[in-house]
């Protein structure tokens, strides 16, 4: 939030941020561990006396024929096999798998495939489903307690879920636990901590900072690739997995509150003490006057909080109303498409590590290229040209055969730019809400995308009736909240709103249309009054304060 003498984002910010980004690489690693520790590898149904010990056979072509009836000229029936006494086609209720890629795997085990394949995606579903209640539940909890108890509370359950998890062995027990997970890991540490960091570091460096979260899920997504390559047995892997979240137990003793969160809620004092001490941290010799910093009606209770309202008291309000719901549909057509891509690898040919390998690495020039535009081109062109280009792909994509390789370039073109759409909207949501409910703005936000998510699973069964359903059903809804982003107002160079009054005022009658590529000058207006004061205050100091 300060920083005197290195700019925005100085030592004390930098440390700040290397904290949080800890639980972003976790929490891309447990969104994506099922591709690898329920990973469905190739199957077909077990034929008697053929294969022995549950272990797959190899056999050709033809010879398999005699035993399962084909779903297409060149693919079997994965679910059906010839009865040995009428020789008519019957549903199997035994398997076989090929364990080159997968010797150990929750789908293995309790055979996520064919009637069971609702299994799978129930598993994935309530994942989300746990994120979506945390963005509910603790999305509101961080505007009202603070970013750093939520922060610190969540990241050890994550530990503790994200290690016992691996030792259920009771498919519901599973589900619960990746409930749980799903609302600490992602809905809790990781928001928290973006929001905290959003509000630490000024407007200069907000781009780069935001996207940085980005690049570390990314990683978390490598590293699910790499451990999933290097450890065959799904409960080992299951436990490095959750033991990432290990150095999140520290964070009580080394993580800051938010110090504009604190002065939002009337905690002066609390507030310029974390400023005092970044100073300090910064390289600053300067002692700041804390009685004349806090303001005078504040003097005889600094605990006092001010402006305590919730996202609902913003419904009321119908500009922050429209904009809520705006940005609500966008990541939820963001998330659509984001997972949709991400969470199908098995309908792509290859090895599965390397699939799941690129579907990571490639927001990495996503984001490189987002850090380079956002800010010349604006948050709202980047996000909404991308989303539209992506839903694009998912369209186009069916026009080819599933898992050639006009189809997966089409695929990582998708991923690309909605990797790139996803890395600008964290940024641009946060930057779109005051600072009295963006905690629970971002949650609300977070709830749709899970909400998308969720359905996600359950969308690409569809492809049980035609392959091509769950690619234009992405591509068609992403391609219309793409749409809706333009009547967003532009953020870039913008300062942040505090109040709710404030928020209602922001970006009013600005659209794509009025000012396209963020290329008129958008009006600056005061914040918080307190806030304005202690700034004037500070700047009598010689202190540079950007909030």
């Amino acid at each position: 939030m300060l920083s005197p003498l290195h700019g925005d984002f100085g030592p004390y910010q930098q440390w700040q941020y290397a904290l949080c980004v800890i639980s972003v690489i976790v929490s891309g690693m447990q969104m994506y561990s099922l591709l690898t520790v329920a990973a469905i590898p190739e199957h077909r149904c077990e034929i008697p006396h053929i294969d022995v010990n549950k272990t797959m056979t190899e056999l050709n072509f033809t010879t398999l024929t005699r035993y399962i009836p084909l779903k297409t000229e060149t693919q079997i029936d994965s679910c059906h096999i010839y009865d040995t006494i009428t020789n008519e086609s019957v549903k199997c209720n035994s398997w076989v798998y090929n364990t080159t890629y997968h010797p150990s795997s929750r789908a293995i085990e309790w055979n996520f495939v064919c009637d069971r394949r609702w299994m799978g995606a129930v598993s994935q579903t309530t994942f989300m489903l746990g994120i979506f209640l945390g963005n509910i539940l603790l999305g509101n909890l961080a505007d009202r307690i603070g970013r750093k108890p939520v922060f610190c509370c969540t990241a050890l359950m994550t530990l503790l879920f994200g290690v016992g998890v691996a030792f259920t062995t009771d498919f519901y027990m599973f589900l619960a636990m990746k409930f749980v997970l799903g609302m600490a890991a992602c809905a809790g540490s990781t928001l928290a901590g973006f929001v905290m960091t959003m509000e630490l570091v000024g407007p200069s460096r907000r781009s780069v900072v935001g996207i940085g979260f980005q690049v570390f899920f990314a990683i978390g997504i490598v590293l699910v690739a790499f451990w999933g390559y290097l450890i065959k047995d799904r409960q080992q892997l299951q436990i490095i997995y959750g033991l990432h979240s290990l150095p999140l137990v520290f964070h009580w003793w080394l993580l800051d509150e938010s110090p504009r969160w604190l002065w939002a809620k009337g905690r002066y004092r609390e507030s310029l003490e974390i400023i005092q001490k970044a100073l300090r941290f910064n390289g600053s010799k300067m002692i700041l006057d804390m009685e004349k910093l806090i303001p005078k009606e504040s003097a005889l209770d600094p605990n006092k909080s001010q402006n305590d309202t919730g996202l609902l008291e913003s419904f009321k309000r119908p500009n922050l109303r429209t904009r809520i719901l705006n940005v609500g549909f966008m990541w939820f057509g963001n998330s659509l498409v984001y997972y949709g891509l991400s969470l199908s690898t098995k309908s792509m040919k290859g090895n599965p590590f390397l699939v799941i390998f690129i579907m990571g690495i490639i927001e990495l020039p996503a984001d490189l290229l987002v850090v380079i535009f956002l800010d010349r081109m604006g948050r709202r062109f980047i996000t909404s040209f991308n989303m539209i280009i992506s839903g694009l792909c998912c369209v186009l994509a069916v026009a080819f055969t599933i898992g050639s390789l006009t189809s997966n370039i089409l695929v990582y073109l998708g991923k690309f730019t909605i990797a790139a759409s996803f890395s600008a909207i964290y940024i641009y949501s946060a930057e779109l809400f005051p600072t009295m409910i963006r905690n629970s703005a971002m949650g609300f936000a977070s709830m749709c995308a899970r909400i998308s998510g969720s359905l996600t699973p359950f969308i690409t069964l569809l492809d049980s009736f035609d392959p091509k359903i769950p690619c234009i059903i992405f591509g068609v809804i992403t391609i219309f909240s793409g749409f809706l982003v333009v009547f967003l107002p532009e953020t870039v160079g913008t300062d942040m709103p505090t109040t709710i009054e404030d928020g209602e005022k922001f970006g009013i009658g600005d659209t794509c249309f009025s000012n396209f590529f963020a290329r008129k000058q958008m009006k600056s207006y005061k914040v918080n009054d307190e806030i304005s004061m202690m700034e004037e205050q500070l700047e009598t100091l010689n202190v540079k304060e950007k909030i």
